[in-house]
């Protein structure tokens, strides 16, 4: 681990990950798995979120109990494949808001273009996690981050499941201040930008499109 790069190391995320990468895991594998390590990882990348004491009454009594300070997160999804962290990073966090960040990758020189782009309009107010299953080039999720500073978020956090050294280093080059939360380190990205050995292209997988 070095600054600002946490691994996420527990064997259940270990585990569930190598499911993931086999090619012979279905798409509904693949869904499911995605499910089951997002709390995972969200629970690693909110380790610091604020407590504050507060009142409470209890069946016996009354204490004051540590509860989340201030506002709460809001998840921003790279769309599409960071969408499949949403749903159950949701069960963990029912009162987080979610914003959306459309991007796609130019084929021949890899940068990242955005389509489409929707934010809650307090995002600033909140602690923001960027969410995209796999960071290769790093060109997406640097225009990302870039996009939300734009809109004055201060405090965000980048969670992928697998994360290329290439894009790791793009990535705090831009952004080096940002968090990167990751599940693998691979050492390579192919002629096309794909990680090696990765697990293929994550939103094909999860929706069943390739």
């Amino acid at each position: 681990m070095t600054q600002n790069l946490f691994v996420i190391d527990h064997p259940l995320v270990q585990h569930k990950l190598s499911l993931m990468r086999r090619k012979d895991t279905s798409t509904g594998q693949f869904r499911q798995l995605m499910r089951e390590i997002s709390p995972f990882m969200l629970y690693e990348a909110t380790r610091d979120l604020p407590l504050a004491p507060t009142p409470v009454e209890t069946v016996l009594g009354h204490l004051e109990a540590p509860m989340i300070e201030g506002k709460k997160l809001c998840l921003v999804p790279i769309l599409r494949a960071g969408l499949g962290f949403v749903d159950a990073m949701l069960d963990l966090v029912p009162s987080a808001r979610v914003g959306h960040i459309g991007l796609y990758r130019e084929p021949e020189t890899l940068v990242a273009v955005e389509y489409y782009m929707k934010l809650p309009e307090d995002i600033a107010e909140r602690r923001t996690i960027l969410l995209d299953p796999l960071l290769a080039t790093g060109h997406s999720a640097s225009a990302a981050l870039s996009r939300l500073k734009e809109v004055g978020v201060v405090n965000v956090k980048f969670v992928c499941l697998i994360a290329a050294r290439q894009g790791i280093e793009t990535v705090h080059a831009e952004h080096p201040e940002v968090p990167i939360y990751t599940a693998a380190i691979d050492p390579a990205l192919d002629a096309h930008g794909y990680i090696v050995p990765g697990l293929g292209d994550a939103g094909d997988r999860l929706f069943g499109t390739k």
